[in-house]
């Protein structure tokens, strides 16, 4: 364990550099650069509001954007970070042919710099709050547990990801489907309600990026997560580390092979 923290604090300069360097990629040659990280969510929330609010009667509701904003953020930023994740290694193979770096730092920086991102983008969701008139509260401690807790089952699940894409090149394409799955069982522009009425509660119980979903919008609306959840969401994020970084040590000399 001293072996790799040793080897961690040797080459974090270089995972700094990474980091900025993904920031500075995403945003090349576009003109508004990292405003669009602030304008993406906006657009798309209220594009959602508008035909789900209509289509499920709660454009009346002043709280259905924030309730729409919030899982929007998250899901965007597993998406984006687990899809990142998944070609961090064959996106960076001349470099891992000629120079030797821990080929852990090339996943972690994927996965940081989309999180910058995020944490970036969350001012959307506190003009919006502002502006819809939604007050600030003490439950609102609770929204930094979520993001940590969100931000290690993007690692975990990226570590899986990148493992397995060196290997199998069609992963990238079964993951987008995946992540639209996904997308449809966070309950990001319907009320919780209405599944969990149906009967397909199990869904959404199963999903930990739900729970996460879940606990920060009773964060920003003034509630106490389910704790449940949380318990659910911390479980499932720490075994996909411990899985992710195992299954990433095991295989990462045979990367070498295949990129």
């Amino acid at each position: 364990m001293k072996a790799y923290i040793k080897s961690f604090l040797q080459y974090r300069f270089l995972l700094q550099e990474l980091v900025k360097k993904g920031i500075k990629l995403k945003y090349r040659n576009s003109y508004l650069g990292i405003i669009w990280s602030l304008l993406e969510p906006l657009l798309t929330m209220v594009v959602l509001t508008i035909v789900f609010g209509t289509l499920l009667q709660k454009s009346s509701d002043p709280t259905f954007p924030i309730y729409v904003l919030c899982g929007r953020l998250l899901y965007a930023f597993y998406s984006n970070a687990s899809k990142a994740a998944l070609s961090s290694i064959r996106k960076n193979a001349s470099m891992i042919k000629k120079v030797y770096v821990p080929k852990y730092i090339y996943t972690l920086s994927s996965i940081l710099y989309n999180f910058i991102i995020f944490l970036i983008s969350l001012i959307v969701l506190v003009v919006v709050g502002v502006v819809l008139g939604v007050r600030p509260s003490w439950y609102l401690l609770q929204a930094p547990l979520v993001l940590v807790v969100l931000l290690l089952f993007a690692i975990g699940t990226g570590y899986i990801l990148a493992t397995c894409g060196v290997f199998f090149r069609d992963l990238e394409h079964i993951w987008t489907v995946a992540l639209m799955l996904i997308m449809y069982t966070c309950a990001i522009f319907y009320p919780v309600e209405r599944l969990l009425a149906s009967g397909w509660a199990w869904i959404l119980q199963w999903n930990p990026l739900f729970c996460l979903i879940d606990c920060f919008r009773s964060s920003i609306f003034g509630e106490w997560m389910n704790p449940q959840y949380f318990v659910y969401a911390v479980v499932f994020s720490v075994v996909s580390i411990i899985v992710g970084l195992a299954m990433f040590y095991k295989r990462q000399d045979e990367f070498i092979l295949h990129i």
